[in-house]
């Protein structure tokens, strides 16, 4: 079989993964493949709950615009039906209380929105509506060990079965396409290895961010505020970083985060305290009037690591890696769910595309792409903080001029829509970060003032009590 992706003669396509970046792929293969099967180590809950298989599934989500606008592109009318289920919208500015490099942001008309309801109920929404389609086949409880085929091409996949007593001996799957959803913390640089193929290099960069998450019901209906949530953003000089956001039903998560070395408590008492460490007591004061109803859960895993297969290198035809697996981002900045999504819509461009054969190295191209501007963000942001380690952390010059311009962005996005429009719709992943540089906008950032912002936190939306 030549290696060509997508076309009739691929009968049986195998995700590894059941997450929301292998659920998406599964959706687009099932366009191009006779079959396809999702291998999935864990038994899915019956209903929107948190799983063991994704460890960060307690902590904070947001579905920024990009990945909006991707989901319903792969699902017509998903957003629709997340909001149906109670998910809250924020919109930003407007309705958020955000400091940033000293300055609280003007509470404008918002420019771009983000959903926050929890992300079982998201990817719970996800599995109904791809596991619906009769050609996708879910494997569960059962993990991935090993590929079938050698370095020329991959035939398929070896599982086997977990839990008391299951059939320990592995099985062949055979497959004309594997995917690899299985995550950050993927095995497939070994199991290529073992086939006689080359592991793909690995980009990392790690500040040592970790941080804790507890869940509250909210305060009592306060008038002094119109706010939905708040955000303290941690930078160079400020490591700390909180953030309050609501889940629906009166509840809300809160997420404190600190570098290696000072991270966040799982001690209950001493998470709120850790909390009075943020260069302002707005958050400190609101978990102060919340009623807490869930322990506080610590997450360590927040290194960004990019695999590039898409350099040269002895690897199978048929062989795919998608979402964490391909490349992770520190999830501070809220762009996995996204990047999984546009990754499925870049996935189906691929292999739809008339005017290309789609080659696994050209597919897997373009899934890689897919990902590199909230790299640019997530990496570009990371290696300024202290402590970065990594091969990625290093800076050249071009990165010192960049890095000077958007400070100057940064500056004047808190107060300038000339400025503030296009850097949300760069972060939302809705818009490339060269709208940063485009003549109206590079006339504010190198010869605008910085403008004026409140002097405290604006609990209400004209801003005037801060000013």
């Amino acid at each position: 079989m030549a290696d060509e992706l997508g076309h009739r003669r691929t009968r049986h396509a195998v995700v590894i993964g059941g997450s929301l970046a292998g659920l998406l792929a599964a959706r687009v293969l099932s366009e191009h493949a006779e079959r396809v099967t999702v291998v999935e180590r864990d038994r899915y809950p019956e209903g929107p709950e948190a799983r063991p298989g994704v460890p960060q599934g307690r902590h904070l989500h947001v579905l920024i615009e990009g990945g909006q606008r991707a989901l319903d592109e792969l699902l017509p009318g998903f957003m629709d039906e997340l909001h149906g289920l109670g998910a809250p919208k924020v919109g930003v500015p407007r309705d958020m209380i955000q400091w940033q490099n000293g300055q609280w942001y003007v509470r404008t008309e918002a420019t771009a929105h983000f959903y926050t309801g929890p992300r079982p109920q998201l990817e719970w929404l996800v599995r109904q509506r791809v596991l619906a389609d009769p050609r996708i086949e879910l494997i569960e409880g059962t993990e991935t060990v090993g590929l079938l085929g050698d370095a020329a091409r991959v035939r398929g996949v070896r599982v086997r079965e977990r839990g008391a007593g299951a059939d320990k001996e592995p099985r062949a799957l055979e497959a004309d396409l594997v995917v690899d959803a299985s995550g950050r913390s993927t095995r497939a640089p070994d199991w290529l290895a073992a086939i006689g193929a080359e592991a793909p290099h690995e980009e990392t960069l790690d500040t040592g961010l970790a941080y804790g998450t507890r869940v509250y019901r909210a305060p009592a209906e306060d008038a002094s505020t119109d706010a939905l949530g708040y955000y303290v953003v941690p930078n160079p000089g400020q490591v700390y970083g909180g953030v309050v956001l609501p889940l629906g039903d009166g509840r809300h998560l809160v997420t404190l985060s600190g570098l290696r070395g000072d991270e966040p408590p799982s001690d209950e008492a001493l998470f709120e305290e850790y909390a009075r460490k943020l260069p302002h007591p707005v958050v400190s004061g609101w978990i102060a009037k919340a009623e807490p109803l869930s322990p506080v859960y610590g997450f360590r895993k927040t290194s960004n690591i990019r695999r590039r297969y898409d350099r040269p290198g002895r690897r199978p035809a048929g062989f795919l890696a998608t979402g964490d697996a391909l490349c992770a981002f520190n999830p501070i900045y809220g762009q996995g769910m996204a990047v999984a999504a546009l990754t499925a819509v870049a996935l189906r461009k691929a292999l739809a595309d008339s005017r290309r054969t789609p080659t696994t190295r050209r597919v897997q191209r373009a899934l890689l792409d897919a990902s590199k501007q909230a790299w640019d963000i997530s990496a570009g942001a990371d290696k300024k903080m202290p402590g970065a380690t990594g091969d990625a952390a290093r800076s050249g010059a071009a990165d010192k001029v960049t890095g000077w311009y958007l400070r100057r962005v940064q500056d004047r996005a808190s107060g300038n829509p000339v400025v503030g429009t296009p850097f949300r719709a760069a972060l939302t992943l809705t818009a490339p970060l060269t709208g940063l540089f485009a003549p109206a906008v590079a006339r504010e950032v190198l010869f605008g003032p910085v403008p004026r912002t409140p002097d405290a936190p604006p609990l209400l939306r004209s801003g005037d009590e801060g000013r």
